[in-house]
């Protein structure tokens, strides 16, 4: 398996993880984990994050940014396949009794933290 599929599969797994906990993942786990981490330009890194929730959120959108040519097909599927397992491992891990409601915060606080300073401070 390539590194860029295996890279693939942990954005997936990582935004998955974050959507079973927060509700989140597209725009706030994917999108920043393609341009940041792998380099591609932030309309590639959107199209791609949208094809991978495709139903039935981003079907209109993922045509539209297919069509302009910011969209690989093949990595929003090998995205969708950790997106699955990811969410089925943050839904699990949240409802954990030992997670309050305060710890949750206090992560995806961190979270958020961590992603505002990575894109105002550093290429």
């Amino acid at each position: 398996m390539s590194s860029t599929i295996v890279q693939l599969l942990l954005i997936g797994l990582a935004a998955g993880v974050a959507g079973g906990m927060f509700g989140i993942g597209g725009g706030a786990i994917m999108v920043p984990a393609m341009v940041l981490l792998m380099g591609m330009e932030q309309k590639f890194a959107t199209g791609t994050s949208i094809a991978a929730q495709i139903f039935p959120i981003g079907i209109l959108a993922a045509m539209v940014y297919y069509r302009n040519g910011n969209l690989n097909i093949k990595d929003a599927v090998f995205i969708a396949i950790g997106l699955v397992i990811g969410n089925l491992f943050g839904a699990l891990f949240a409802n954990q009794p030992y997670i309050s409601s305060e710890m949750m915060k206090k992560l995806y606080g961190g979270f958020l933290l961590v992603i505002g300073v990575r894109y105002l401070f550093f290429k």
